[in-house]
């Protein structure tokens, strides 16, 4: 069985028969993250889908082994482990496009991102459970220009359906998807996820992105 428990902003906790699974942890406001982590005997996985603070937590770097008979394995993406300046032996695996990771429990298949580094497929082997988590895969359509942004909303969204296009060749279906519903893009907050769901089957739609703090960004 594999649950899921949303800890804050775009962090997820995934726990199946077999691993925790951690997707970029900032923070742990009400410590349920660090409880249930230093509780558990199962493997520990941290994934990272890009370098932004918000969705890096350097401590993942250090934390503790606790019950668990194994390290936590690191699952940083390649700007991650570039911009950070990660040491290079550390990481588990080192996430890149068209560059698949698997051991004995999961088999991970990063895609491209509408921002910068990776979103992330992944299969638990013991029941086939499929997860993906965006980190910053969007249609990022905001209805005022957003001067950061290089590219226009036609254009935005072209490289958006490609990607979900790339997905879906491999992936037509998931359990859990973990996606951005974000508050800045006013109107076109939910353009995105209906897309997503409108070209790949999705049983369980996790909002994320939201800043439940109220932070500026």
């Amino acid at each position: 069985m594999t649950t899921v428990t949303k800890i804050f902003h775009s962090c997820f906790l995934v726990e199946t028969d077999d691993a925790m699974l951690v997707f970029d942890y900032w923070r742990d406001p009400d410590g349920v993250l660090h409880n249930r982590l230093s509780a558990t005997a199962k493997t520990v996985y941290f994934f990272v889908s890009h370098f932004h603070e918000d969705h890096y937590n350097p401590g993942i770097l250090s934390w503790p082994q606790g019950k668990s008979p194994v390290a936590p394995r690191l699952m940083l993406s390649y700007d991650t482990v570039k911009r950070r300046r990660i040491q290079a032996a550390l990481p588990t695996a080192v996430l890149r496009p068209g560059t698949a990771y698997e051991d004995e429990l999961l088999r991970v298949v990063p895609f491209r991102s509408t921002d910068v580094g990776v979103s992330t497929a992944v299969v638990v082997k013991r029941d086939d459970t499929r997860l993906f988590h965006a980190g910053d895969l969007n249609n990022w359509y905001f209805p005022s220009p957003e001067p950061r942004l290089k590219v226009s909303p036609r254009e935005m969204e072209a490289l958006f359906l490609s990607i979900l296009r790339d997905i879906r060749k491999e992936f037509p279906r998931f359990d859990h998807v973990m996606f951005p519903v974000d508050p800045r893009l006013g109107d076109e907050m939910h353009r995105g996820p209906r897309q997503w769901q409108a070209m790949i089957a999705t049983a369980h739609f996790h909002p994320m992105h939201q800043w439940e703090s109220g932070m500026p960004f």
